[in-house]
């Protein structure tokens, strides 16, 4: 039997501006540095049996991203970490390793995330946070447009649904959303979405490029 274990890792800084793919190119040829031997698929094309719970968006943070991974040969956990450490760019924080002994794996189990997005702001609002969510989730529908990736139409979705909290503070010539979303293989809901409908609805106007998203939890059944 293969030995399984999930890390959890800390993105922060410049790193966030790396792929998904080139993330799992770097854990792949750190694990390779490191002497820890990953076990393989079976089949015409193995590759090593490693992956990320959820795939992180360019450009978001993260204090929660959870790595799950097998071994051919039984480690502890810690000696794991320890091996590890010395091979993390800047911006990539070890926080934990642990056995994991679950029959689904951690990315089937996932069902929703949580999010923090500080939006700058040029003007005061016109109502509390709290007003400004609270009518935001009182709409009957909240309709966005999505480009599908297969054909690349667009498409318009009701995300109410799946936004399943949302509250908000305003300080500082900045607010700061928390949000919990769906996040998953049954449903799932970019915070792209909920920022452009949000920011649309409050009547704000700040460039996407000057908003910081952070993912702060992961939530599994």
């Amino acid at each position: 039997m293969w030995n399984k274990y999930v890390m959890e890792i800390k993105k922060d800084g410049y790193i966030k501006y790396i792929s998904h793919l080139d993330m799992v190119k770097l854990f792949k040829n750190a694990f390779k540095r490191a002497e820890i031997k990953l076990a393989f698929s079976q089949g015409f094309n193995p590759h090593p049996k490693m992956g990320f719970a959820q795939p992180l968006s360019l450009g978001y943070s993260s204090s929660c991203e959870l790595i799950e991974f097998e071994t051919k040969e039984d480690m502890e956990p810690a000696q794991i970490l320890d091996a590890m450490q010395g091979f993390m760019p800047r911006g990539i924080e070890l926080l934990s390793c642990k056995r994991y002994t679950g029959n689904k794996s951690v990315a089937a189990r996932t069902f929703a995330a949580s999010y923090e997005i500080t939006i700058p702001i040029s003007a005061g609002l016109t109502k509390s946070m709290d007003e400004w969510c609270a009518d935001f989730l009182k709409q009957e529908t909240i309709v966005v447009t999505k480009r599908q990736k297969k054909t690349g139409k667009q498409q318009s979705i009701d995300i109410k649904s799946k936004i399943r909290s949302l509250s908000g503070t305003e300080a500082s010539g900045k607010i700061v959303l928390n949000a919990k979303l769906d996040s998953g293989s049954n449903s799932n809901v970019s915070p792209e979405l909920l920022i452009s409908s949000f920011t649309s609805f409050a009547g704000i106007e700040t460039a996407r490029e000057e908003i910081d998203v952070k993912r702060t939890a992961l939530f599994f059944d």
